[in-house]
């Protein structure tokens, strides 16, 4: 059994104790990403759309660090701090999954880090 870290700057660094990615042979797991810009290090949009994107982003950043594309996702765990925000939320979520979406929960939480309306974790593979 092979574990790496993965980290990137095209993501924001961890704000804590945590890796912003991990592969075990040829499972990766991400951390959850909420929607920081990593050059500016805060969050970027105040609308969930915009929110949305920037976390999209940065999961495709440490992705592409491991080396794979967001085709090899398998699994997310999508964290909205409002679940009258799912529609919207969809919209750009389904832009990044155009065909064979991974399996997916999505809940509604108390609160997410720095104010964040979305969170979203993932597992692919290589």
């Amino acid at each position: 059994m092979k574990k790496t870290t993965i980290s990137t700057s095209f993501a924001p660094a961890a704000i804590g104790p945590y890796s912003q990615g991990i592969q075990l042979d040829q499972l990766i797991f991400t951390s959850g990403q909420i929607p920081i810009d990593p050059a500016k290090g805060q969050i970027v949009a105040d609308s969930i759309e915009g929110q949305a994107e920037q976390v999209m982003k940065n999961l495709k950043a440490i992705l592409a660090e491991a080396g794979v594309g967001m085709d090899r996702i398998v699994k997310t765990t999508c964290f909205l701090a409002d679940l009258a925000d799912f529609a919207a939320f969809n919209e750009v979520y389904g832009k990044y999954f155009p065909e064979n979406p991974p399996a997916r929960s999505c809940f509604q939480v108390a609160a997410l880090p720095m104010g964040a309306k979305v969170e979203v974790e993932c597992i692919a593979v290589k």
